[in-house]
Formats: structure tokens, sequence, C-alpha cells
């Protein structure tokens, strides 16, 4: 997957990291082409040998509604067929789901073994569009509603959602790149335009300014620091009990 350079993804991106006061708001949207080289050749024919790129695997529900796609509205794009084949999609564009995670997480994040149960189709474009304003304007107010339709603008101009089927990422926390403590929501939308042969990727996550990331050392130098006034108050009252029997 390669990353296509968009001037207006990275405008917006500047301006989705927002301090609200108890949290913090980190987003960014990237624009990938689906178009296959090196590296991503070999790992789909690695992918190819558990099952033929047309094999169609089943999908979890979608978060956003708890309902199946398919009792709420057809694919959109016609990908994948309709009815109670909207729960499903082939192993090509799970594939391609699974290396727009690595593309946008490397290094530190390994999406290799992620399974077609981590990911959903969303049911409309509506539908997600409801729930990212609705998670965005409750956190971030003001900042986000001044944002809202240039965000979406530079989307539409970039994938044309009007033709776009949208998956999400949503895997168990010990998959889950945002799963460290202190994280109290976050989303990854996968908007894939099949005849452009492209995928935008919308990623965002609300951090509490209050936790301390566990790798951060802030709570182990808390317990050091402890721990050596626990003893400077031993070592002193072993002198006061020594030069008390002295006396």
């Amino acid at each position: 997957m390669k990353l296509l350079e968009n001037s207006s993804f990275e405008a917006i991106n500047s301006q989705l990291t927002i301090e609200t006061g108890d949290c913090q708001i980190i987003g960014r949207i990237e624009s990938y082409s689906c178009k296959m080289a090196g590296e991503d050749k070999q790992m789909f024919k690695q992918f190819c040998q558990e099952g033929l790129p047309h094999v169609l695997e089943a999908l979890s529900p979608p978060q956003t509604t708890g309902v199946s796609p398919n009792k709420l509205s057809q694919s959109q794009s016609g990908d994948e067929g309709e009815g109670p084949l909207s729960d499903k999609c082939s192993r090509k564009t799970l594939f391609y789901l699974i290396a727009t995670l690595n593309a946008s997480f490397r290094p530190d994040y390994d999406f290799s073994r992620a399974k077609s149960h981590d990911f959903s189709r969303e049911p409309s474009l509506n539908w997600v569009l409801n729930a990212v304003n609705s998670s965005l304007s409750s956190a971030a107010g003001g900042e986000f509603s001044r944002l809202q339709p240039q965000l979406w603008q530079a989307i539409d101009d970039e994938i044309c959602l009007s033709e776009c089927d949208i998956y999400s990422y949503n895997p168990d926390l010990d998959s889950d790149p945002y799963g460290e403590e202190g994280n109290l929501w976050s989303f990854n939308y996968f908007f894939y335009n099949k005849r452009l042969k492209r995928i935008v990727f919308f990623t965002c996550r609300s951090v509490s300014v209050f936790m301390a990331p566990r790798d951060s050392g802030l709570g182990n130098e808390l317990d050091l620091d402890l721990e050596e006034g626990s003893y400077e108050e031993e070592e002193n009252m072993d002198e006061e009990r020594y030069g008390a029997l002295c006396a």
C-alpha cells in the first residue's frame, strides 16, 4: 500500500490534535493506493496460501449499530454481493484492510495475524458521519465544528464517498494499537473505493490527560522515590535508637 500525498489531509491532520482540558484528541486521515508492489506482493502471496482472493469471509456486526448491515442497507458499490453477503468481504478486500493498518502503524505494530472478525462493514455513509461527528463534537466542541465541513469535503474529494464501502477495525484489547491505559475511546474507519483502487483511512482516539501511558516510567519513578524515602526514614530511626542506647 502506497501512501498518497494530499496537502488537504496534511492541513487537516495538523488540526486533529486537540486539547480539551481533561483529554486529548489525536486523529489523522491518510490515503493509500491499493496497487501492490514489492513487500505487499510478497505478503499477499503468503496471505493467499490460507485461501483464494475471491473467497468470502464473515465480518463482525458493526459496533455503531449492533445490527447486521444487510438489515439496514445494501453495499453501496455492490462489491461482494447483496443480502446476507453484506456481512462478508472477499479475502482480497480483507488483505487491503490489513495492509492499510500495517502501512499506517508501521513499524510499531504488525497486523498480519488480523482476522475477518476483527473488521465490520458499516451500514451506511450517514451512519459513519453521525458516529464520527458525534464523538468528536462531544469531545472537542467548537474546535471540531469549525473543522468538520473542511474534513469531510477533503475526504470526499479524495475518495468519492458515495461510491465507497466503509469498514471499521474493532479488535480485542490485546490487538488494539490504542489499547493502553488512559485511552477513552477510538475509531478506525476505511473508506474503500473499488473503482479508484484506493482507501482513505481515518483513525482517531481520545486519551485522558490524567492517565500516564504504561511505558512512560512515571509510576516506576514514583515507586522508587517512595522506596528511597522509606529507606531514609528507617536509617534515621536506627540512628536515633543507637544514640539513645549509647547515652
